[in-house]
């Protein structure tokens, strides 16, 4: 593996990031979309089996490719898995030249001043070696903004950016995540807060390092342009948070360098019925989207 391609790559080069990390939570909705309801499996972990299935018919097929595809992000159990007898973060970066980076946050907290922090993580210190060793190249970790606060919003980029610094000491590149939810009703006034926030951490980083933002795409086009301008920042990703990938798209091509992160955007149309040609071609027409209103 070579780290300094990988960090170039992300820099620089035309893509986007591929979502691929549905955890416990999302993913019988995730399955349901893709037509496997939950009376074809049995516990946990058949539907895990079954959701590895998914992502790996989505990374082996020929649509899904370094050429249009920065990086994905995986699930832990998707780490801990092979694709094709090879170690997925392995396959993805050997086989795809996609970069592998992986979801670390345990969920969220329960809700106060508006927000939802992440819960507590105890063993992220043993996960991050467990990552280094299956040559993964960043994470991500996601909180939720309900509504406009300023003490939340606060609390919530204070604990991304200090668990971004342990990820930093790691040696790994984090994506920090801290969603505002679309149907706020006080979405772009929390926004304009969160932006504020955002550059004071950015601004008290360490000379050399240099983090991801993975932001709900804005109320005001361009809104993140300084962040993606700053020197601390490696790249500035997009999530469709429940926008339709058409929507998602049309708003992501009015922010100029942000690039799309979709999870459900991007899978939106797969169906675990179509013929391979059918799953490919579907695949296709949506990373061609996706990559199209990323290049704006």
């Amino acid at each position: 593996m070579s780290r300094d391609a990988q960090l170039e790559k992300v820099r620089s080069a035309d893509g986007f990031i591929a979502a691929l990390d549905q955890s416990g939570g999302s993913t019988p909705k995730a399955l349901g979309l893709y037509g496997v309801q939950e009376n074809e499996y049995s516990g946990d972990a058949e539907m895990f089996d079954k959701v590895h299935e998914m992502r790996t018919r989505i990374i082996t097929s020929p649509s899904f490719s370094g050429n249009r595809i920065l990086a994905a992000i995986l699930f832990e159990m998707t780490m801990d898995r092979q694709i094709l007898g090879k170690a997925t973060a392995d396959y993805l970066w050997d086989e795809k030249q996609v970069v592998p980076v992986l979801k670390v946050d345990k969920g969220l907290a329960d809700e106060a001043d508006d927000v939802q922090i992440m819960k507590p993580m105890p063993d992220l210190g043993s996960l991050l070696d467990r990552a280094n060793a299956a040559h993964i190249f960043g994470t991500k970790m996601r909180s939720l903004i309900l509504r406009s606060n300023e003490s939340g919003i606060k609390a919530i980029v204070d604990q991304q950016f200090e668990v971004g610094a342990q990820i930093l000491a790691a040696g790994l590149v984090p994506i920090i995540e801290p969603e505002v939810d679309i149907n706020s009703e006080s979405k772009a006034d929390a926004e304009d807060i969160l932006k504020a926030r955002l550059i004071e951490q950015l601004d008290a980083l360490p000379e050399g390092q240099q983090v991801m933002l993975k932001l709900t795409l804005p109320s005001k086009d361009n809104l993140y342009r300084d962040c993606i301008d700053h020197a601390k920042i490696l790249r500035v990703v997009a999530l469709s948070g429940g926008y339709s990938r058409e929507d998602a798209n049309t708003r992501l091509a009015k922010n100029q360098g942000m690039i799309a992160s979709f999870s459900r955007a991007l899978s939106e149309g797969l169906s675990a019925q179509q013929s391979a040609d059918e799953f490919d071609a579907t695949l296709d027409t949506s990373i061609a989207a996706i990559f199209e209103a990323s290049r704006t």
